[in-house]
């Protein structure tokens, strides 16, 4: 076999009582904060935008749509969720990096499809974690060149967390999976313009619902005997020859089975792109150590991966989507308000004059250190303080890494945090109640029944 086939036994003979307590209890924190992030997500006018272009077309389905009393088909379901999931720059990631959103392009399509069959709980797990499984290798095989070349990663390798995720689901056998990896190939698609664009940033939160919604779709046409290039990954003109500058073919199944995947899901604590984190983490503690006011600050440096200067500094967001992914900004905001609050980015800071004159006291370059030792979205800020002196703080593992991780408290204070207003002080307890006895819920169309709009 090769190893888009080896991926897709995998996932097929993928059984729960295999996979590890320690990852289920992973898979479960992960599913808790991408239901929390997606009801947030829904309340943003651009959720609302795809939301009701998808139940406009009146499609029959038993998929749920995040805070809308109707339901839906599986796959406009999925493109709905996905976008609410990543409406606001709070879903989880894989940590380090390699263009993975677990959440929003493998869980919410799983969540979906066992909506649509009437799956129980441990189908969902496993389906999840299978999807989480051949996805990250996906992304890690293609490597960070992805992005170097234009594409935005997780719009490109989300469509076959999706397709595994929901083909597990649909009972695919080995060659129909197969299968579903072949079509879901040709739906990866997603361009990085957004960071250099004056208008339509809005597109970057599109691209997870797109990729949730062309996986499912790829399982589905597979279940109806649609087929795919069975060597859609390795091949000469496959996905990782194609999108990547150097791929790492071994990656795709390097201990397989053993090494679990899905125990590097990053869950983030600022609405904000995930390279900001170590920055910002960096600046808050050095502002408690310090005990220094914002204005006292005469300059930051920041010292990263190159991606932080190619595609980061960006000192003149025109919207919020622009500056969610601008570091100086999310910086320069993080000096005055607590950015762990989603609350606090809206489109009154975009003019925030101690913001906007903060942010201009922000230089980002290359970190050698950084970039030769692999610490990935790692980050040293350098403050200069006048007569107090230039200090330093170097953060390798920020909060909500796997090596440095959300504990279950503070993963359900954030999921807390976003539905309030959205959800009853019940209607919360019921989520994480359901989430954490997830195995033993007989069909997962009751969870989905309690994430609806009652209006």
């Amino acid at each position: 076999m090769n190893s888009t086939q080896k991926l897709a036994r995998f996932a097929v003979d993928l059984q729960y009582r295999q996979i590890p307590p320690a990852v289920i209890e992973r898979a479960k924190a992960c599913m808790l904060d991408t239901l929390a992030v997606s009801l947030y997500g829904s309340t943003k006018p651009w959720s609302k935008t795809v939301s009701e272009f998808v139940l406009a077309a009146g499609a029959q389905g038993r998929a749920t749509v995040f805070g809308r009393r109707q339901t839906a088909p599986a796959e406009r379901a999925a493109l709905a969720n996905g976008t609410m999931a990543h409406a606001f720059e709070l879903d989880n990631v894989r940590q380090p990096g390699a263009g993975v959103h677990p959440g929003a392009t493998a869980f919410l399509p799983a969540f979906a499809a066992a909506e649509e069959v009437g799956a129980d709980g441990r189908a969902l797990l496993t389906a999840f974690v299978a999807g989480c499984e051949v996805m990250s290798r996906i992304g890690v095989a293609a490597g960070n060149s992805v992005e170097h070349r234009g594409f935005h990663a997780p719009g490109l390798t989300g469509t076959f967390g999706a397709a595994v995720a929901a083909g597990k689901l649909f009972k695919l056998d080995g060659k129909k999976m197969v299968n579903a990896l072949g079509i879901a190939g040709s739906y990866s698609g997603g361009l990085i313009e957004f960071s250099h664009c004056r208008e339509g940033a809005m597109v970057k939160r599109l691209h997870l619902g797109k990729a949730a919604e062309g996986g499912v779709t790829a399982a589905q046409l597979a279940r109806r005997g649609f087929a795919g290039p069975e060597s859609v990954l390795e091949g000469k003109f496959g996905f990782c020859q194609s999108f990547s500058e150097a791929p790492k073919l071994g990656a795709l199944t390097h201990r397989l089975g053993r090494l679990w995947e899905s125990m590097n899901i990053c869950i983030k604590r600022c609405a904000v792109h995930i390279n900001a984190h170590a920055p910002i983490e960096a600046l808050q503690t050095l502002q408690a150590e310090l005990q220094f006011a914002p204005e006292e600050i005469r300059a930051i440096e920041i010292g990263g991966i190159e991606k932080l200067v190619t595609h980061h500094a960006n000192y003149q967001p025109s919207d919020l989507m622009m500056a969610q992914y601008s570091i100086p900004f999310c910086v320069a905001l993080s000096g005055y308000f607590d950015p762990s609050d989603p609350a606090n980015f809206d489109a009154g800071k975009l003019k925030d004059k101690n913001i906007l004159a903060l942010m201009r006291k922000v230089s980002l370059k290359v970190d050698q250190e950084i970039e030769e030792k692999g610490w990935d979205r790692a980050a040293r800020l350098t403050v200069d303080l006048g007569k107090r002196g230039r200090h330093s703080k170097l953060v390798i593992h920020f909060k909500g890494t796997p090596l440095n991780p959300l504990s279950a408290l503070e993963v359900e204070d954030k999921a807390r945090k976003l539905t309030r207003g959205i959800l009853s002080a019940s209607q919360y307890a019921g989520l994480v109640d359901g989430v954490a006895k997830l195995e033993k819920i007989a069909d997962i169309s009751a969870l989905g029944a309690s994430l609806r709009s009652r209006s």
